[in-house]
């Protein structure tokens, strides 16, 4: 999906990529993450988003909870971290990483709710009062507020299976008032999702119906004298849709693909943002008039399509690579004719590494040409030790 638009605008990292390979510093399937471009394309995102009064709260899912990112991205200036779920919340706190929005798709476990109420998100994104109410009784434990961010929908909401969940437009009024009687939750904010996305027809980021459910909750909370919300407008923030936050006003985005210059805009046009990763594997075995590369870093969303493959950039071919149908494992990908065993294997799609079983290596020094490979971690952010 990527791989052409990585060699236009870090052709560094692809070169990287296959020394790393061919030198046998990494294993077949992994992501190599280029700190140098996430670095720059955060502070184009922070150079549009201060002005307006836009606070980032960043997304490491997509690129394996990465405790380095989240570390370099907090010192150019990030408000926290966005988290989907409890145990990318843990991954970060282990990691003295600031919480911004916890549960932005995963609400808390009860097991887990102390141990995160305890490090104080500055919201956590709920859409059930049993949940409210937890967390209201661990807040107490702990004599604290914690800031909550209401998830709303609407009869023409539009919701991903696997992430239906919210409160409806015709009870917020009702949700408000018991939040109110509550002691030790409050009012924090409101979000859908996703309120942007992009559209292949207009080449641009826009609102989707989302989005208006979402301004129906504004205009109800604005009634009621709600002050100083944080306004979630998640989804596609990069550098060219963060103005498009403010003018819908939200004061609040979360990139996460933006800060890898990975968005589908960013196939389509030339961005701030570069890429900022690719996938390593490397030819496995021939069969009849195919190769077979190493798998495991599938997503089934990412429009794999083409494969760089050989020694060095230099010298690739390019190729289309498959990966294997829906009901089977990706042990292999199949590339469109025989190549040399080893030849390594260079792929850019979207990707989401947290539901991978691939390593991530994250690389310094890309941009100043002194490229060092700083460490490599599991797709859930912990440190490898394995040794090869």
């Amino acid at each position: 999906m990527f791989l052409q638009k990585v060699q236009e605008n870090n052709r560094a990292l692809v070169e990287f990529a296959f020394e790393l390979q061919q030198k046998g510093l990494v294993l077949p399937d992994t992501y190599i993450l280029d700190y140098d471009a996430i670095m720059e394309n955060g502070r184009s995102m922070k150079e549009v988003a201060d002005p307006l009064g836009i606070k980032l709260y960043f997304m490491l899912k997509q690129i394996g909870r990465n405790p380095e990112i989240a570390k370099g991205l907090m010192e150019i200036g990030f408000d926290g971290v966005v988290a989907v779920d409890f145990k990318e919340t843990l991954v970060m706190m282990k990691n003295d990483i600031k919480l911004g929005n916890i549960g932005h798709l995963v609400q808390v476990p009860k097991a887990a709710l102390k141990e995160i109420v305890k490090a104080q998100p500055e919201v956590m994104t709920v859409y059930s009062f049993e949940k409210i109410l937890e967390i209201n009784e661990i807040a107490k434990e702990l004599n604290l507020v914690q800031p909550l961010l209401i998830r709303v929908n609407d009869t023409d909401s539009a919701l991903y299976s696997g992430q239906v969940g919210g409160f409806m437009i015709s009870e917020l009024k009702d949700l408000l008032a018991k939040i109110e009687k509550l002691d030790h939750v409050k009012v924090g904010g409101l979000t859908v999702f996703p309120a942007l996305l992009f559209d292949g027809k207009s080449n641009q980021i826009v609102p989707t119906d989302n989005y208006k459910v979402l301004k129906r909750a504004m205009a109800i909370t604005d009634e009621l004298g709600y002050k100083d919300l944080v306004i979630n407008v998640p989804s596609a923030t990069c550098t060219a849709s963060i103005p498009l936050i403010h003018e819908l006003g939200g004061n609040n985005g979360e990139p996460g693909h933006g800060l890898t210059g990975t968005t589908p805009l960013h196939k389509v046009t030339n961005q701030k943002e570069r890429v900022g990763y690719v996938y390593v594997s490397e030819v496995s075995h021939n069969y009849l008039d195919k190769s077979y590369c190493y798998g495991g870093g599938h997503y089934r969303r990412g429009h794999m399509e083409y494969a760089l493959v050989g020694t060095c950039l230099e010298d690739a071919v390019t190729t289309h690579v498959e990966a294997p149908s829906m009901e089977s494992i990706d042990y292999h990908y199949e590339l469109d004719g025989n190549f040399r065993v080893g030849d390594g294997v260079v792929i850019c799609a979207r990707t989401q590494v947290f539901t991978t079983r691939s390593h991530v290596a994250v690389v310094k020094g890309l941009s100043s040409g002194n490229p060092e490979l700083f460490g490599i971690y599991d797709s859930f952010g912990e440190p490898v030790t394995l040794k090869w």
